[in-house]
Order: C-alpha cells, then structure tokens, then sequence
C-alpha cells in the first residue's frame, strides 16, 4: 500500500484527489488549514489527517515533524495548499502571504522531508498554474512584493515560483531518489478567489463563466494522473503538465540560473539549515 500526502486536501481538487487515491487502495494522508473540513473528510474516508496552516512556519515544521514520525515512508508528496489573496499582508514570518502560502511554505514541508523523500523514491507533485504563464512579472529581487502589488502578479509569481522550484528541486536531489513535476489543474469551480476583486473573482464566481470551468474532480483527477504514473515512463521529471500533457510556461520557467536563485533565496527565508 502507498502512502500518499496531500496538503489542501480538505476541499476542491485535493479532496475529489483524495476521494479518487483512496478508492484505488492507497493510503491518504490528508493535510488541511481548516480542523473542521479536514476531520469531516478523514471521517468520510477513514483516512489520517495533520492540520497546518501555511501562513505560520511554526506550524509547517511542527507538521514535518508529526510525518516523520507517523510514516516511515511516503510514496508522493502533493503539494497542493495555496490560495490568491486580495490586499498585500504580510504573514506572522514578515512574508507576503501569496508568496508564503504558495510557495515557501511548501518549498519548507519539502525540505524537511527530503531524507523521507529520498529513501521511499517519491513523486513531488507540484499544483502550480497556467497562472504563472499568463499574469506573473517575476522580480527575484522583490519576491515579498514590496514594491509594487497585485494580487494576480503575486500569485502568477508564486504559481511560477512552484515551477522554478519543481526544476531545481528535481536537478538537485533527483539522482537521490526523488522525482518533482508540476502541473495545471484546470480553472477549476471552487471558492478559490472569492475575496478577490478584479477578473479571478469574475471568471471563477460569475454564473455564465462558471459553466465553463473544469470541475472539481476533473481537476484532481489531473493530480491523480501524476500520483499514480510512473516517473520517466507516464511523465517526465522536471517537468510541467497541463491536460496531462508536457507543456511550456512562461519563459523564466525554464532559466536554470533564476531556479538556482530562487531555491538559495527561499532557503534563506524559511532559515533552512540544510538545502544542498
């Protein structure tokens, strides 16, 4: 039986992701912000659950810690927790919080369980977003957006930040047993941005765009296409998938240099002993 974490999992696509590994006999680990959703799902699913949310690095390594010591392997780690926020706020740890949220956090959870990772020859998988390609301005020198925000920008930036760190995580520990890739779930009919003025909030709340939008369990049955497959054989690593084909980002997605200082820099956010 494998042994499958999902962060986000308490609603939208990693919860139908959930639902959907945990028909086919794997064993769900499920990671939510909300203790309330979280349980309701576990109970559903009789599944294990870990509560954490993202804004606090407190509670992501309190979190690493409760994995380690609960799974002595862990076949895929989905990193799929994340939201777009409205104004600019800055998290307990002085981040901007889309940034945080998206990224860092995740970026932490990782790292922390590298070892884990590396040993039980795991998928990272990566929910990143077509988002990255289409509204990120990337400043590698402003990453907590102190200069000039946007609440689209920022989360374009962190949804390209994921892809940088799918590349750099999958071109320094892939030789170690891991293998990353991100991809794109789809503009999915979920709560996602419904505090958030402006064109997200109209293309994911508006009643005539909605009939639109992927669902939920299309969405997390893209997820489910890369937890399952084989790396090297149904997907490529390092690589970024939308549909559940290999596809392009934006074209900082691919610069080896950028990804290399993004992982040093974020290293130095989250204070990261050991990121080699």
């Amino acid at each position: 039986m494998r042994t499958i974490v999902i962060t986000g999992a308490s609603d939208g696509i990693g919860a139908a992701a959930a639902r959907r590994l945990t028909s086919e006999g794997n064993r769900v680990v499920l990671v939510g912000r909300s203790p309330e959703k979280t349980r309701a799902l576990a109970r559903e699913l009789e599944a294990p659950f870990h509560v954490a949310d993202y804004a606090e690095f407190a509670q992501v390594r309190r979190l690493a810690d409760e994995l380690r010591e609960a799974y002595p392997r862990i076949d895929v780690l989905a990193n799929n927790a994340g939201g777009i926020f409205g104004a600019r706020k800055l998290t307990v740890d002085g981040f901007e919080q889309t940034f945080q949220v998206n990224h860092l956090a995740g970026f932490l959870l990782t790292n922390l369980l590298r070892d884990r990772l590396a040993d039980s020859g795991a998928s990272v998988v990566q929910t990143a977003s077509a988002a990255a390609r289409i509204f990120s301005r990337f400043d590698i020198a402003d990453l907590n957006a102190a200069g000039r925000y946007s609440g689209r920008v920022a989360y374009g930036n962190a949804k390209l930040a994921n892809i940088l760190f799918t590349r750099e995580l999958q071109n320094r520990f892939g030789d170690r047993g891991i293998s990353a890739v991100a991809f794109h779930p789809g503009v999915v009919a979920t709560q996602f941005a419904a505090n958030v003025p402006g064109p997200f909030r109209w293309m994911y709340h508006n009643p005539l765009s909605k009939r639109l939008l992927t669902t939920t369990d299309e969405g997390g049955a893209r997820l489910v296409f890369l937890a399952d497959g084989e790396p090297n054989t149904d997907w490529v690593p390092g690589g970024y998938y939308e549909n559940d084909r290999l596809t392009r980002s934006h074209r900082d997605s691919t610069d080896a240099g950028l990804a290399r200082e993004l992982w040093d820099r974020s290293a130095e956010m989250v204070a990261l002993a050991d990121a080699a």
